[in-house]
């Protein structure tokens, strides 16, 4: 860490305290050459991945268009906010896990469709809709059948 003061590249650290209830360091340092002390601060940052667009431009990940596409599959749905929140946060654990600096949009519309199939078949098939570009009612139909066939299928509506 160099010395905001004489810019020497030594320095020491003197106390470290965790602050921010765990999400960053607070690090009390003094400079070896003029003996002046200074804060530092130590965050965690995790990126997302940047979003390759189905006709292929990137953009960076916006949580906005994601809450976006849940609540306008969800709405009028008797679902939590907390779950709702949860679901999110699945999808977003599971692209920073995935360590990819580039995802594709499919990519993150099969994970939402995952996670509303859990917790609303109608939001499920709403989204289906828009998602897998359904052309007539044989697809609504098929999308049904889909969802009346998997183990499991019932809904959760509340925490």
């Amino acid at each position: 860490m160099r010395c905001p003061f004489c810019k020497n590249t030594e320095t020491q650290v003197i106390d470290s305290r965790v602050s921010d209830e765990g999400e960053s360091i607070r690090r009390r340092r003094r400079c070896t050459e003029c003996n002046n002390r200074f804060t530092t601060y130590e965050n965690i940052v995790l990126r997302m991945p940047q979003i390759i667009k189905s006709n292929g431009p990137r953009e960076e990940f916006k949580d906005e268009k994601l809450r976006t596409g849940f609540m306008r599959a969800l709405h009028r749905r008797p679902v939590s906010a907390n779950l709702v929140d949860e679901s999110i946060n699945r999808v977003k654990n599971r692209l920073l896990a995935s360590g990819d600096r580039e995802v594709n949009s499919r990519r993150i519309g099969e994970l939402v469709m995952k996670e509303l199939h859990r917790l609303d078949n109608v939001a499920y098939i709403r989204f289906a809709s828009v998602y897998r570009d359904f052309q007539d009612a044989d697809d609504f139909q098929d999308a049904i059948k889909e969802v009346q066939k998997i183990p499991g299928s019932k809904q959760r509506m509340t925490d």
